[in-house]
């Protein structure tokens, strides 16, 4: 299956930061997560990707294009949703969709409408009397009714209670069982991504630490917990990281490093998350510097 979306060595530089040769790829019928913590480059890198920022060596290939090159024709196989407020705010959400409609060839009435019902989006309520919930599911109707391919999300779930977050979850996933399709989806909310993500890319420091899928990395590490006298035993392993607790000690481990432990009763070993990876891995850049 074709990528639909690659970065290949892609760098970006301004005064404060950098993007130093970013390189992954997503294929269609997956949704990949985006992860890092603030100020890591999630969102300088989508606005690369979207053309909003030109880069300053390597290539974005979408749909196996050139995005630089191509970049009209594929803006129209792109849906784009992110924590910003994009839209005419005075504006009815009817009026909204008759202007962002005109820039749209395969715009689609008969899907905006349906999505529009499903989400129960009222068309004649002016779009800075919606809930933030709301408006995201206006973003994600728009993003859907020209039939785009691509659809990529910028940190769509924060400030969203639970049961929207949810509810949006289940909406990506009946998105994908269209084959065709691919989810980019950049969020600092690690348990969402744990639920949806097939692919999870993480960012750290302008660097990409990590793009792998989401069971195999899940499965990679181990978090051993257990009484102080057995640290100088775990030190010998040289874990990624180690630090004492009130009860003894937590170290995480790659789990092929961790397998001798598994006949030690009074340790125990835990599948970690995505948020123990993320915390873990950053600590332990942060210590080398």
């Amino acid at each position: 299956m074709e990528n639909i979306l690659e970065l290949n060595h892609v760098s970006k530089v301004y005064n404060d930061f950098a993007l130093d040769d970013l390189c992954f790829s997503l294929k269609r019928g997956f949704i990949m997560g985006f992860i890092g913590p603030n100020g890591s480059g999630k969102s300088t890198t989508i606005r690369c990707i979207m053309g909003l920022a030109h880069i300053n060596s390597g290539e974005i290939r979408m749909f196996g294009m050139n995005y630089h090159e191509h970049m009209k024709e594929l803006k129209e196989r792109i849906g784009f949703v992110y924590d910003q407020d994009v839209f005419f705010e005075d504006l009815t959400v009817e009026k909204n969709k008759q202007i962002i409609s005109s820039f749209y060839k395969q715009w689609d009435d008969n899907v905006f409408y349906q999505y529009i019902k499903k989400f129960e989006v009222p068309l004649k309520k002016p779009i800075k009397s919606l809930s933030k919930g709301t408006k995201m599911k206006f973003a994600l109707a728009i993003a859907l009714s020209h039939h785009a391919e691509l659809i990529i999300m910028d940190e769509p779930t924060s400030g969203l209670d639970p049961i929207f977050r949810k509810e949006l979850l289940d909406i990506l996933l009946d998105i994908i069982q269209d084959e065709n399709k691919a989810i980019f989806f950049s969020t600092h909310i690690t348990t969402d991504l744990e639920q949806v993500a097939d692919y999870i890319t993480f960012i750290l420091d302008g660097k990409i630490i990590l793009s792998e899928e989401t069971e195999t990395l899940l499965d990679n590490y181990v978090l051993v917990k257990g009484p102080k006298k057995l640290k100088d035993q775990i030190e010998q392993l040289q874990p990624i990281m180690l630090k004492e607790t009130s009860l003894g000690f937590e170290a995480f481990l790659k789990r092929n490093e961790a397998n001798q432990l598994e006949t030690i009763i009074e340790l125990s070993l835990d599948r970690p998350t995505l948020e123990d990876i993320m915390y873990y891995l950053v600590k332990s850049q942060n210590t080398r510097l």
